[in-house]
């Protein structure tokens, strides 16, 4: 059976690093990522935009149609 104390003495307490290790810790990290290829990076910026396009078309038609309705209802 343990008790409290037992408990919070059993939890390890990380060193403490300096703040500059943080940042080396940072792009250690960063050089393990996978990062795009500039094809990649193009052809899914190609896809963010058209998306954006499409979503912003589908909007501004729904305003359209909202405004009209709205107008033949109050006007």
């Amino acid at each position: 059976m343990t008790t409290h104390a037992n408990k919070a003495a059993a939890k390890s307490v990380p060193a403490k690093k300096s703040r500059f290790s943080f940042f080396a810790e940072v792009i250690a990290e960063l050089r393990k990522a996978h990062w795009p290829t500039r094809q990649e990076a193009l052809r899914l910026s190609i896809l963010v935009l058209a998306i954006i396009v499409a979503v912003g078309a589908i909007l501004g038609a729904l305003d359209l149609a909202f405004t009209r309705l709205f107008l033949l209802l109050g006007g």
